[in-house]
């Protein structure tokens, strides 16, 4: 599953040096994070095909992160940890987690295991894609993505990714300005700078804008092409 990119949350150094070595000579592309704080930031700017997670981290057991990241994510998740009874196994599966690996455990292995997952879900992914069309882009909603072939050609910057992504989210509602500013946290008189920025990357001619459209007295819509 080349070119597959994975996320590795482990607080221990060494091992995700070692695995971030043996993944990317396998053809992965690696970040990693040493807590769940690291990888909810890393989350935030990545699209991620697979979480490689320890269960006892610093702060915040790696089950509960997974419990939380179930509400809103289905990343495939590997659970990566030195608990290996039974009854860990079970709640690591629980918390939403769609393998369980314990340590001490052969790179051989751990590979194999993910080649299985990522196969599985990347093939459901695939049948169950949708995209949309926005202008010249298109938009993935099963990856939650701009898809790549796409979108090289524009310069996206993460505050224009998170505010297609609300709109996107909210396809055909009027959203104001005190709620977008909210979502992006920024100060809502920045929003009409925000949106400006956006036509411009996504409308043929901004000026007379065809998909995100200001409704006077109630903020901007989104209307899209599937």
């Amino acid at each position: 599953m080349g070119n597959s990119h994975i996320l590795i949350v482990d607080d221990d150094h060494r091992i995700r040096s070692l695995l971030k070595k043996y993944l990317c000579s396998n053809g992965y592309f690696i970040t990693s994070a040493h807590d769940t704080e690291e990888a909810r930031q890393a989350l935030e700017l990545f699209v991620f095909d697979l979480i490689i997670l320890d269960i006892m981290l610093p702060r915040e057991l790696g089950t509960d992160f997974a419990l939380k990241l179930r509400e809103t994510s289905q990343v495939a998740i590997l659970m990566l940890t030195a608990m290996g009874n039974v009854q860990e196994r079970i709640k690591g599966l629980e918390s939403g987690a769609d393998d369980y690996l314990a340590k001490p455990f052969e790179p051989k292995e751990l590979l194999l295991r993910i080649n299985k997952i990522l196969y599985r879900t990347q093939k459901y992914l695939k049948e169950k894609d949708e995209i949309i069309s926005i202008g010249n882009i298109k938009y993935n909603l099963s990856k939650d993505a701009l898809e790549k072939n796409d979108y090289t050609d524009y310069d996206f910057s993460f505050c224009d990714c998170k505010l297609l992504n609300i709109f996107i989210k909210n396809m055909g509602i009027p959203l104001d300005r005190e709620f977008l500013s909210k979502e992006l946290k920024i100060n809502p008189r920045s929003i009409d700078v925000q949106v400006t920025r956006l036509r411009n990357k996504v409308e043929p001619n901004p000026k007379k804008p065809l998909f995100l459209q200001t409704v006077r007295g109630k903020g901007y819509i989104l209307h899209v092409d599937r």
